[in-house]
């Protein structure tokens, strides 16, 4: 076909520049059009023609968008919540009533706001044990400000959440630039705070705060919700659609997969790490305000084992110590689990000693899983 095609291109004048657009037309045509054979697609055929039952095929199901909202690994330890529902229903009259179930969303509210923190700084790969002290910091500095320097309350609160945040940034600041290691610069935090905490008051706990502060977390708006319920639930969906939908995100889970590679890819890892624990410090402060709210007093001592706690409710919600797994609602399940087995417990009349023993068989028990659960995807 090539070759008649050609014959009917008359000799050219190459002095003639007009015929220099007709040669290119020519052969234009000529090699645009090869013949047309079973397997060749007709450039008239639209190309969309089966557009919408590809469409149709790649749209999401109703099932696919329920599997995107809710996080992975979480069908462990949901099964786990319902065990031990069931289990502590019959144990005691007591413990299936709207009552306590009230009463356990006030006692996880602290836990809560903690393990937010802390989720994203094990998604990162990072370990943070000086939330607790941190807390009992920034409580401190809530009752000092307010009783001792006479500040109003309304403007020490934002100082308190202030000074957590502070604390994290060091922590941050001891991590990326000083590479110490995460375990020993926020043990080296925990130890700090805790002794600023016991500076600031010597030692003695402040007792008695304003009514309207109090009523934060005692008083129930629509017969169930209290604002300090209400905070947790509003901080627990923001940090849910961060993790789970925002760009910022998905580099946390970036960074815990691989720091290294994440750099590479552009991903400001230092800056986001730093961030990440400074984050940690202001929900500390933020949980230090609604636990002085709860309790009505400031003391030092408060938020003993809470950071063990909190690491606990990301592990045991699915989240991996080796970073880039976790999730928000796998945090919030494992929290209902740690406050459900403590109510539970203490409805039993069990010793709170014998609670930490369970607490910690639990944690041992979520690390071995979560270990076995990575050696499988490795070796697969």
């Amino acid at each position: 076909m090539y070759s008649q095609g050609l014959k009917k291109i008359k000799p050219l004048d190459f002095a003639q520049p007009e015929m220099e657009s007709e040669l290119t037309v020519r052969h234009a045509y000529i090699f645009r059009q090869p013949e047309q054979t079973p397997t060749t697609i007709n450039p008239e055929t639209p190309m969309d023609a089966k557009a919408p039952a590809h469409q149709a095929a790649a749209k999401p199901s109703g099932r696919a968008w329920l599997l995107k909202l809710l996080p992975d690994n979480i069908g462990g330890p949901l099964i786990g919540l319902a065990l031990l529902l069931v289990v502590f229903s019959f144990s005691s009259e007591f413990f299936f009533t709207l009552r306590n179930g009230l009463n356990i969303l006030d006692q996880v509210t602290v836990l809560g706001i903690l393990a937010i923190g802390m989720t994203a700084v094990i998604v990162i790969g990072g370990i943070d044990l000086s939330v607790g002290s941190v807390l009992a910091f920034s409580m401190m500095m809530l009752g000092w400000l307010y009783q001792d320097q006479g500040l109003a309350l309304g403007l020490a609160i934002p100082i308190a959440i202030a000074t957590g945040m502070l604390a994290g940034l060091v922590s941050g600041l001891l991590i990326t630039y000083a590479r110490l290691p995460a375990f020993i610069a926020t043990l080296t935090m925990m130890s700090v705070a805790r002794g600023l905490a016991n500076i600031l008051t010597e030692g003695r706990q402040i007792v008695g705060y304003p009514e309207w502060f109090t009523s934060l977390a005692t008083v129930r708006h629509f017969g169930f919700l209290s604002a300090t319920v209400g905070l947790f639930l509003v901080m627990l969906g923001v940090a849910w659609v961060f993790l789970r939908f925002r760009a910022g995100g998905r580099n946390l889970y970036a960074i815990g997969g691989s720091p290294e590679v994440a750099r590479l890819s552009g991903i400001k890892v230092r800056a986001i790490t730093l961030w990440v624990y400074a984050i940690s410090g202001a929900l500390a402060g933020i949980a230090a305000v609604t636990m002085a709210a709860r309790l009505d007093s400031s003391q030092p001592s408060a938020g003993l084992t809470l950071e063990l706690d909190a690491i606990a409710a990301v592990v045991i919600g699915g989240a991996s110590l080796s970073g880039g797994v976790g999730s928000v609602g796998g945090t919030l399940v494992g929290v209902l689990i740690i406050g459900v087995l403590r109510n539970g417990l203490n409805l039993l009349g069990v010793s709170p000693f014998i609670q930490q023993v369970v607490i910690g068989v639990v944690i041992a028990l979520a690390v071995t899983i979560d270990t076995l659960r990575r050696r499988s995807n490795s070796a697969h």
